[in-house]
């Protein structure tokens, strides 16, 4: 098997992590697919031509990637696995964690994407579908008296765009929008931005998501993507006040 090329200025990678790229190579190209057994450790170390060492490292490696899955016992092995969309958001929000990303960073994405998605899904959703997402909508028809309680709401809120992007029949854009939900809600609880409860939020927040519904339901595309983009300004918009407000209570203490 041939080996990969450096590119000047690459750090060098260790043998097992080269090893680990190889094999997802070697299952690509035989276009294995999920629960389909991998090769003995035996074969392994012949086809690659590595200690067993390497082997059981680079083993590892997939295994911690969520790209295999190993059982003991009869019948047990290696074997191909998918990983989950909640675990490769997991993954990605680590990577960001250390970007310093700013609200208006996650509102330009959000901005562009979010109405195009809700006019994609206009006049398909199944009945079930929408009442799901009214009750998501409609989970606290009270404004929240306390720092926690609007932290509970922020929450609420945001899983309403993430559920509404798993209706998306693009894979990729659904992933895209409901991992921009899942980092604002980790920004929203590490920065606090949920204090003190901020009823305008609330309250334009609902007010769209109803509207957003209706839209949906009546199959009016234009109209949800406008819904939708009235929204997002006005959630960056009062996202931006609040950190700016916590920002100034931090520095007068």
């Amino acid at each position: 098997m041939s080996k990969p090329t450096r590119a000047p200025g690459q750090p060098r990678r260790s043998r097992p992590v080269r090893v680990a790229d190889e094999i997802k190579t070697w299952v690509v190209e035989r276009d294995l697919q999920q629960g389909d057994k991998l090769p003995n450790e035996t074969e392994m170390i012949s086809l690659f031509g590595v200690s067993k060492g390497t082997v059981r490292e680079a083993m590892r490696i997939l295994e911690a990637q969520g790209l295999i899955l190993t059982r003991t016992g009869p019948g047990g092995g290696s074997f191909v696995d998918k990983v989950s969309a909640e675990r490769a958001r997991s993954l990605l929000a680590n990577y960001f964690y250390f970007q310093n990303l700013s609200i208006a960073d996650i509102y330009q994405m959000r901005r562009a994407l979010e109405p195009e998605l809700a006019a994609s899904l206009a006049g398909t959703l199944s009945e079930e579908q929408l009442a799901e997402m009214e009750t998501l909508a409609a989970r606290y028809p009270e404004p929240a008296q306390s720092a926690e309680e609007e932290k509970e709401q922020h929450i609420a809120s945001l899983d309403f765009h993430a559920r509404l992007a798993e209706f998306s029949g693009n894979a990729l854009l659904g992933f895209v929008i409901s991992f921009m939900a899942r980092v604002l809600t980790d920004m929203t609880i590490y920065r606090k931005l949920y204090e003190p409860p901020n009823h305008e939020l609330w309250r334009r927040g609902r007010e769209h998501q109803m509207r957003l519904v209706e839209a949906l339901r009546h199959g009016n595309g234009d109209e949800a993507r406008r819904i939708m983009a009235s929204h997002m300004q006005g959630a960056e918009d009062l996202m931006t006040a609040q950190e700016a407000q916590l920002a100034r209570r931090f520095i007068g203490e």
